[in-house]
């Protein structure tokens, strides 16, 4: 009888057990039996199965009806001329902003082939970077490191990446110069391991200095400490990038033949001389539904310079942002244009278009998430700057189409320009920084907005590559 009980008891308890892992959703036979119903057996998804399992899923879903339906032909474009190439390297946002202020320089002497060094700015950013996130490891030393703000700060000590804040505020302190003066080197068009390198010391020191800010040492010996940190991450950069020039010599030949006098710069006066504008007027523009429109927002620590500015832009619906970038274009300006590249592009024939590839219809499955639930989920964000330089503008003044000029070399896309339909724009499109003289001043007033201060965690803040 006790033995009797003691079967009741167990098997009981299995069926109990049994229970509770359907109550917390496991995969019970019942589940899976229903799951496996669910695909039938046919001739159709015989041949599915044949095509998807041994051919790339992309080639598969690029629709038929998107052959030709594109073309790359516009109405208004900025004069442009070269094609950049970033490489194996995250500096699309250095390349991008470059090439917004290239062509002003270009139609200003009459140059042909020409390029600023990206390689000059992004030893200092890098450098700026690296100073920033030891300040904020000593600022944040008071909190533990299972902290949000502090786990953040040493997943993320330094990167490649990033976007229009940074790179005005690099050019203002120091300057441009050619390629000429530094140009290339195999670490900048391959950043990967230099950087990891760099994350490794500076996660390193980021802890010393961390204990030294309990620490009762001089605030001159902790300083002095920290300048020694940064010595070793400009040893990283110069054996890796060269080392920025103080001053160089250069000259140019224009389009006519004419060779220029040979002058000598520092590239704070090269800046001056050959752009001579002001970065600060330019305004960052955003569409992110998630967040309330007509409000200004900062970013909190994005930033290279420690006395910079954080990462501030205007949150607009899509039809404004447009309405300030045709201005820009049809006054001859590109524009900082940043987006979801890799969502349906087809980068053979250079064109961003909702209708390129249907996931879909080849997988019998329905993906319908917009895009504010897109950036919600972290499906959807910016990924990649271009510069913004053309736009068709049809007869009854609608526009269908726009045109980028991309940082991937002259073989990829349309020798170097992706078209992107105007459809494409609502939904991959995220950042767009215009000058001050093509915006209204309704828009403007915003920026006398105290800005809605946002973590670096956020989403949509992830930098450009």
């Amino acid at each position: 009888m006790k033995r009797n009980l003691l079967t009741i008891i167990a098997v009981l308890s299995i069926c109990s057990t049994q229970l509770m892992a359907q109550q917390k959703g496991e995969i019970n036979p019942e589940t899976l039996k229903a799951v496996k119903a669910s695909f039938q057996k046919s001739p159709t998804n015989d041949a599915l199965i044949n095509a998807i399992t041994h051919n790339d899923i992309k080639k598969l879903a690029q629709t038929r009806d998107s052959d030709g339906a594109v073309n790359h032909y516009f109405s208004n474009k900025v004069k442009v001329n070269g094609i950049t190439n970033q490489k194996s390297s995250g500096r699309c946002w250095l390349y991008t902003g470059l090439n917004t202020i290239r062509p002003m320089v270009q139609e200003k002497y009459n140059i042909g082939d020409f390029e600023f060094s990206q390689t000059y700015n992004f030893f200092w950013d890098q450098f700026e970077k690296a100073n920033l996130f030891l300040e904020i490891a000593k600022a944040t030393a008071n909190k533990p490191m299972d902290d949000r703000e502090v786990e953040w700060l040493f997943k993320n000590p330094i990167g490649d990446g990033g976007q229009w804040t940074t790179f005005a505020d690099n050019i203002m302190k120091y300057g441009l110069v050619p390629t000429s003066a530094m140009p290339d080197t195999y670490q900048s068009e391959k950043t990967a391991m230099m950087s990891r390198l760099i994350r490794r010391k500076l996660r390193e020191d980021g802890l010393k200095l961390r204990e030294l800010s309990n620490s009762r040492m001089s605030e001159e010996a902790k300083n002095n400490i920290k300048i020694e940190m940064l010595s070793e991450i400009y040893r990283i950069l110069v054996l890796s990038l060269g080392e920025p020039p103080v001053e160089f010599e250069w000259q140019f030949k224009d389009k006519d033949g004419k060779i220029s006098e040979l002058k000598k710069y520092t590239p704070k006066q090269y800046y001056d001389e050959l752009v001579g504008i002001d970065l600060s007027e330019y305004v960052m523009f955003m569409n992110d539904p998630v967040k309330e429109y007509n409000k200004l927002y900062e970013v909190q620590y994005d930033r290279n310079l420690l006395e910079g500015g954080n990462w501030k832009y205007i949150n607009l619906p899509n039809e404004k942002i447009k309405e300030f970038a045709k201005n820009s274009i049809l006054g001859n300006e590109g524009m900082y244009f940043s987006c979801d590249v890799g969502k349906q592009l087809n980068v053979e024939k250079g064109i961003l278009d909702l209708d390129n590839y249907n996931y879909d219809d080849l997988m019998g499955v329905k993906f319908s998430m917009d895009k504010k639930q897109r950036i919600e989920t972290f499906e959807s964000g910016s990924t990649h700057g271009m510069a913004l330089v053309g736009v068709n503008i049809l007869p009854d003044g609608s526009i269908d189409k726009w045109l980028l000029e991309n940082s991937w070399g002259a073989k990829k896309g349309n020798k170097g320009y992706l078209t992107m339909t105007d459809r494409w724009f609502d939904e991959y499109m995220f950042r767009l920084v215009i000058h001050k003289k093509y915006i209204d001043e309704r828009t403007l007033k915003i920026l006398n907005q105290k800005p809605i201060m946002l973590p670096p965690w956020d989403p949509m803040f992830a930098p450009e590559l």
